[in-house]
């Protein structure tokens, strides 16, 4: 009987190997924070290893007994048994995600490189960004992309505006239309724009948007309809040339492969608080073997976006990194506290890469902790 190539390992480390190596995982801590404006979630962990090394690592949303697996599967493994960790917590990707970044921060700090050195790169020696636009009103929509400008960004995501049943189509577009056309007069000759449907339009609907704005010239159009099918997407991609980004909610490479076989991706957005840096980088390695770019979708803490600007460095298929841009002052206060400085800043649309060891950022616990619905 021909034998079956399983994605699990054969064989697992007893669970005594390693226990006296510097790099042996002694404890994990997390934090589960909210913003106090936005109330956008995410949850913090820290791993210590033996040798006193400790490495973050952030995730979307969990609960306590999840946190509690999380510890079981990690503590007492070496920081470098990643691909371990991958399968014991597969069936909860946010997770592996936290613990493997964490794992990374810690052996990159080993090696005394940067991660994205760590991870053979640089690619690049800074990565663009895309400013996540929390406003989704018309008068505070113009007022996130001054905000935007004043801190460095020249590329924007922005919601569709929201559509009653009763209205028609074509009038919606209109609209859609309209927003773009004035926040484009804001921004300036030199910016660009997402569209981000959030999975909320009929693939018909999805399809006339994407015709009639083709014009516009946007980057792309962000996740049109929560329908991930061939024949759904193709009604979007096979009737127009706007590039399509898809994959916010997907955690499984096979889901991705089936999306660009089909020819319906043009971005992949794979989200940085569901998939752990090397998750990303083994999707990103399928979408290179199709010319397709990656552009991780995030909306979570500071951690995740230091982490994503070091993935960023590594991959030679990288477009562009969304990050968060809360509207509140609080927010934003709330997010440098946390990484020790404002690090979500950008420069004529860029950040720059940071050249410490690790992520390269003083992690300030008193403020996790201040900020923390709990901490376990």
């Amino acid at each position: 009987m021909k034998k079956r190539w399983r994605d699990s390992p054969v064989f697992s480390p007893p669970e005594s190997h390693g226990a006296s190596d510097p790099l042996a995982i002694t404890d994990l801590r997390s934090w589960r924070l909210r913003e106090p404006v936005s109330n956008r979630r995410y949850t913090v962990m820290r791993l210590t290893t033996r040798s006193g090394l400790t490495g973050y690592g952030e995730c979307a949303p969990t609960n306590a007994s999840q946190i509690a697996e999380a510890k079981s599967v990690t503590v007492g493994r070496l920081a470098f048994e990643a691909e371990f960790i991958r399968h014991r917590l597969a069936a909860e990707p946010a997770l592996e995600a936290a613990v493997s970044n964490a794992m990374l921060d810690i052996v990159s700090k080993a090696a005394k490189v940067p991660t994205y050195q760590y991870l053979g790169g640089p690619t690049r020696n800074r990565a663009r960004v895309l400013a996540h636009l929390e406003q989704k009103t018309e008068d505070g929509l113009p007022r996130a992309v001054e905000l935007a400008k004043q801190r460095g960004y020249k590329a924007f995501t922005f919601p569709l505006p929201e559509r009653s049943q009763m209205t028609r189509i074509q009038d919606h577009i209109d609209v859609i239309r309209k927003r773009v056309e004035h926040l484009k007069s804001i921004a300036g000759e030199d910016s660009d724009f997402v569209l981000d449907g959030a999975g909320s339009m009929t693939p018909g609907d999805a399809a006339a948007v994407a015709t009639a704005l083709e014009k516009l010239h946007l980057l792309w159009f962000d996740e049109p309809t929560s329908v991930l099918t061939n024949d759904a997407l193709s009604k979007i991609t096979d009737e127009s040339v706007m590039p399509v980004g898809l994959g916010r909610d997907v955690h499984d490479a096979a889901v991705f492969q089936n999306l660009l076989r089909w020819g319906c991706i043009d971005v992949l957005r794979p989200s940085v608080g569901l998939n752990s840096v090397r998750k990303i980088r083994r999707m990103a390695a399928i979408a290179e073997t199709h010319y397709v770019a990656v552009s991780p979708h995030h909306d979570g803490g500071p951690i995740g976006t230091i982490a994503a600007i070091h993935l960023a460095a590594s991959l030679p298929n990288f477009f562009i990194q969304q990050i968060p841009l809360p509207a509140s002052d609080r927010d934003r206060a709330m997010r440098a506290a946390i990484t020790g400085g404002d690090h979500e800043l950008a420069k004529d649309g860029f950040a720059a890469l940071i050249n410490s060891p690790g992520l390269g950022v003083q992690v300030n616990e008193a403020a996790l902790g201040e900020y923390s619905e709990e901490s376990i």
